[in-house]
């Protein structure tokens, strides 16, 4: 058989690379996901703990004042600056400030609660384009003052 003209193949190599070059780069993608997420989890596990701490500790020493100073009552009166004062000494003993360093605490009183609000900011171990280094992570807790004679 004669052919009349010349037979056209398509040359496909290197179109493998590109597919692979294409899957590692997704790949690298979910894998600073996965761990900046994880990161992020991990610290705000760390700053619940530290705000429910600070909110036991202000309750616990806004009891004891209650308590020994002004006797058993109905009530718990709570003094907004005495509780923030509680928190902060806990957090400065815990050594909050060096663990989670640029840490905000805000510390609010409504009716017989203490509520604490903490906020760090945290470096993303894997920074991923477009979405920024840093994240700003919180927790909040509560505790109750309760008085009972």
């Amino acid at each position: 058989m004669i052919s009349l003209g010349r037979s056209r193949h398509r040359d496909d190599a290197g179109q493998v690379s590109l597919l692979i070059v294409g899957f590692v780069a997704i790949l690298v993608l979910l894998i600073g996901v996965v761990v900046d997420a994880s990161a992020a989890f991990l610290q705000r596990a760390g700053l619940n703990s530290l705000a429910d701490a600070a909110a036991l500790a202000a309750t616990d020493g806004l009891q004891g004042d209650q308590v020994y100073l002004h006797g058993l009552g109905e009530r718990a009166k709570i003094d907004p600056r005495r509780a923030a004062a509680y928190a902060g000494e806990y957090l400065a003993a815990s050594g909050a400030r060096e663990t989670y360093p640029g840490i905000r605490s805000v510390v609010s009183v409504t009716n017989d609660t203490v509520n604490v609000h903490l906020s760090a900011s945290l470096r993303l171990p894997i920074p991923i384009p477009g979405v920024g280094s840093r994240a700003q992570i919180t927790a909040d807790a509560a505790s109750v003052v309760l008085i009972t004679p």
